[in-house]
């Protein structure tokens, strides 16, 4: 059985276990924690950052989690509403005014339902704020804003965060690291400095894929808009932006605790981001029905994935969290090892090990 460091509670094994089944069954290198009640039970990794398994992967090793950094840029707007200083029905435009479409209401950002779900432009001006943002601002909606839902997969960031820098004159970088990951002590950024370089473990694309290998739904399909490559997203341009959708580094650890701010009421370790009302907020649904991007049934409530009794969301290539505050529970896994869409449940088999220890915790 492949090696895995770190600790967690003995009720949890099935954790550590599971993530030593995927190394087996080759993958690269990952990490999981589990937090309950805003503390960990599970804190574990394993495997190598790189493609050739010469680098051991370590406590401190980070990775692109795709789109599990939209759960990031939507807390920070939850904290904007919060404390009063955003107004989810507020138009988009009352914060942005050169932005063409006075049918969109903030809200409708955060869920996908905007009508903006395309990028178009190159994948270059992704790392070019202001290109990036007044593109965006001169882009007419697809269809009537909060009517139907698209998964926003690279937009959605600039959006948001453009509405977010409107409010606060900080990047969603410098508001989430102020804000957010600085008061928790979490390990994680959007827009990372360069003396974070050697700590990254860059994206394997899946078994008999190269670095060419491009974004797509979970059904297989192509992702309307303008392609991204495993190569961009190993690019050191890609890392030193700010791609609020996409391109936040961490591991499970620091993913786990921001996301336990929502798990536990709105606070954790006794640092308060939310009121429990805000906490509220993220479950309030946008949308149900079936997506128009990813050709699947969603239901989206404010920034977060509904299923069920979780919220949540995961990134391309198998990074995934997933919280239920009933439980206040927080389960997450990242990972370099990219798998298909189609057939990667890694993140679900994981968080059902993490269930499996909650009965005798709680007893």
């Amino acid at each position: 059985m492949a090696d895995v460091q770190g600790c967690y509670d003995d009720l949890f094994a099935a954790v550590p276990t599971a993530l030593a089944g995927l190394l087996d069954e080759g993958d690269v290198g990952g990490s999981v924690a589990v937090f309950v009640d805003g503390a960990p039970v599970v804190d574990v990794w394993g495997g190598s950052t790189d493609a050739d398994r010469t680098m051991p992967w370590q406590r401190d090793t980070i990775t692109n989690v795709w789109s599990v950094t939209k759960t990031m840029t939507a807390l920070c707007a939850l904290v904007l509403v919060d404390r009063g200083d955003l107004d989810l029905d507020a138009p988009v435009v009352r914060y942005w005014p050169e932005f063409s479409a006075p049918g969109v209401l903030t809200r409708h950002l955060l869920s996908h339902t905007a009508g903006l779900p395309d990028w178009e432009g190159p994948v270059e001006e992704l790392y070019d704020w202001p290109a990036a943002t007044a593109r965006l601002a001169a882009s007419a909606p697809q269809w009537e804003p909060g009517t139907a839902a698209g998964y926003h997969s690279l937009t959605q960031g600039f959006l948001v965060g453009e509405v977010l820098r409107r409010v606060t004159g900080r990047s969603v970088g410098e508001f989430f690291a102020a804000e957010v990951a600085g008061p928790l002590g979490a390990d994680f950024s959007i827009g990372l400095p360069a003396e974070q370089d050697s700590r990254v473990a860059l994206a394997v694309p899946p078994p008999g894929r190269d670095e060419e290998y491009t974004a797509g739904s979970a059904s297989g399909s192509p992702t309307p808009g303008t392609a991204v490559r495993v190569r961009d997203g190993n690019s050191v341009a890609w890392r030193r932006a700010q791609i609020p959708a996409a391109s936040g580094f961490g591991n499970a650890r620091s993913v786990a605790l921001v996301q336990s701010v929502l798990a536990c009421g709105g606070a954790v370790a006794g640092v308060r981001l939310l009121s429990p009302a805000g906490c509220e907020r993220a479950w309030e649904e946008q949308f149900s029905g079936v997506d128009r991007t990813l050709g699947m049934p969603a239901r989206w409530g404010l920034g977060y994935g509904l299923f069920g009794s979780s919220l949540g969301w995961g990134g391309w290539g198998g990074s995934l969290v997933m919280v239920d505050p009933g439980e206040r529970l927080v389960v997450a896994y990242v990972t370099n090892q990219m798998r298909e869409p189609a057939g990667d449940t890694r993140g679900l088999e994981l968080v059902m090990a993490a269930y499996d220890g909650l009965p005798a915790l709680r007893a």
